[in-house]
């Protein structure tokens, strides 16, 4: 196997797999509503909408650069931290019990 063939497809992998993770994060941050981002002492609903919606925007205008490049990489912990952190604290505030 051809090495450059392998890291093409390495890539390739990796940048779908930051795509989905983006396109997630930003979907899923625009599900809950203003008062269970504040209820959750988080930052505002439309602070998370823009940074993981600036992400995704980010990696879909810069496709053809590496994924692994700075703004995708912080993009990229700045979506990892919405769906770790943010995401559990907006769904335990809005479960109904």
């Amino acid at each position: 196997m051809n090495i450059y063939a392998f890291q093409s497809t390495l890539m390739l992998v990796v940048l779908v797999a930051l795509l989905a993770i983006k396109g997630f994060a930003f979907i899923n941050s625009l599900t809950y509503s203003a008062e269970a981002y504040q209820a959750a002492g988080k930052l505002t609903k439309q602070a998370w909408c823009a940074i993981t919606g600036l992400g995704f925007a980010a990696q879909l205008i810069l496709i053809g650069s590496s994924p692994l490049g700075i703004i995708h990489l912080i993009f990229t912990i700045a979506s990892l931290v919405y769906i770790a952190d943010v995401r559990p604290a907006l769904a335990e505030v809005t479960s109904r019990r």
